[in-house]
């Protein structure tokens, strides 16, 4: 499967982004789908996940409360909410899928997308 991340760009601290993951080329709706962040001079790191039935969700503690995961199986888009953002936040995003069940470690998802900026000014 193929994914395109859209939606970054530039914020201030308080206001929201919608990120996008666009997939095609498989049954989206047969995968789970995860963000991941890459702050600057930092490891990439887990962010969300949600089932390929959108029936379950998972986050980090970090924006826990503050973003929500979603998905359209009919649309073959993922989508991350952002709202309350903090200059922590800044990062290259990067939507991931794997088979069916939802995982928060990058090494166990088989498709990236190739990631989009965020970057939230105080």
């Amino acid at each position: 499967v193929q994914l395109q991340a859209s939606g970054g760009g530039l914020v201030q601290a308080g206001g929201s982004l919608r990120l996008s993951c666009a997939a095609s080329g498989r049954t989206f709706g047969n995968y789970a789908l995860g963000w991941f962040r890459q702050g600057p001079g930092k490891e990439r790191e887990f962010v969300a996940a949600i089932t390929w039935t959108g029936s379950s969700t998972y986050y980090a503690d970090s924006v826990k409360g503050r973003f929500t995961i979603s998905r359209d199986n009919a649309k073959n888009t993922g989508y991350l909410q952002m709202s309350s953002l903090k200059p922590e936040d800044t990062a290259v995003y990067y939507c991931a899928a794997r088979p069916f069940t939802l995982r928060t470690v990058d090494k166990e998802y088989d498709y990236w997308g190739q990631g989009t900026q965020v970057t939230v000014s105080s």
